[in-house]
């Protein structure tokens, strides 16, 4: 029911072509030499890439994580216990982009700024460098087990260094730099600041297929920690008005803090999930 849910309302979404989308996928570089769409997609699987939106362009992503495909036909393959995050994105500018979101994992709410701070350009930098913050609000917390609880505990922090470089028309590759803060941590040990070095990549396999794949390293996790690292691996479609993206992950949450700091899943033992995200560009 959840899925049948899901499908009902964002399928109207994809049943719409835009132009102008498809211009950008068919272009490579611009008038003045700037090395463009390294990434089709605002995020390589669950890290953000250096794309940004255009000046007043609006973004919807549906993103959707299903329950551990480990457990079987008990809980179909996790359809019983998938979680959902809802995004909405503004480009203030060419190189400026703003956001909201809600999660349904620990009923996450969050507020994102991304801006460019410099270009790759042919025969020139050969990088761009982005930035991008995020302020996350965990309103699940409750005062019946956390009685000290307050507001600031429910506050997590990330900020975090895109550097990506397109290495030819098919290959695209990443480096996320990230620093963590979390007023509240839910293994005792771990410290609040938290650093981790995320990695990713894009190849194009056709103009409208490519292959996605990230990995965030925790650079100080607690020994006592039962978490781990994320790795994630996926294709992209690009059509008219949207990019739909599907993919394999052993994090279920989306928000940095929870992919990189609660990753509870486990490749090697086949404790894995299924999910998409659906960018919807108007």
């Amino acid at each position: 029911m959840k899925l049948l849910t899901l499908l009902l309302f964002v399928l109207p979404l994809c049943c719409f072509s835009q132009d102008d989308l498809l211009d950008e996928l068919d272009a490579e570089v611009e008038e003045n030499g700037y090395v463009k769409a390294a990434f089709k997609g605002i995020k390589i699987v669950n890290f953000e890439s250096t794309k940004l939106l255009y000046k007043n362009d609006f973004y919807f992503v549906v993103s959707h994580r299903f329950g551990s495909i480990k457990y079987g036909l008990d809980d179909f393959f996790g359809l019983d216990q998938a979680v959902t995050r809802l995004q909405f994105m503004y480009g203030i500018s060419d190189g400026i982009t703003v956001g909201i979101s809600r999660s349904s994992y620990q009923k996450n709410y969050g507020a994102t700024i991304k801006y460019r701070l410099l270009r790759q350009k042919e025969n020139g930098f050969p990088f761009t460098v982005v930035g991008y913050h995020l302020v996350a609000v965990n309103t699940e917390m409750s005062k019946d087990n956390l009685p000290e609880m307050e507001f600031k505990h429910r506050l997590s922090y990330t900020t975090q260094l895109l550097i990506s470089r397109k290495f030819t028309d098919k290959l695209s590759l990443e480096l996320m730099p990230t620093f963590l803060h979390e007023n509240y941590v839910v293994v005792n040990e771990q410290d609040n600041s938290q650093f981790a070095l995320g990695v990713g990549g894009r190849y194009k396999l056709s103009p409208r297929w490519s292959i996605n794949a990230d990995y965030g390293w925790h650079l100080n996790r607690a020994g006592s920690s039962p978490f781990k690292n994320p790795l994630s691996i996926g294709i992209d479609l690009e059509t008219g008005g949207h990019i739909f993206q599907m993919h394999f992950t052993n994090a279920q949450p989306m928000f940095e803090n929870g992919f990189l700091g609660q990753a509870a899943g486990d490749w090697g033992d086949g404790d894995i999930y299924f999910g998409f995200n659906l960018t919807r560009i108007f």
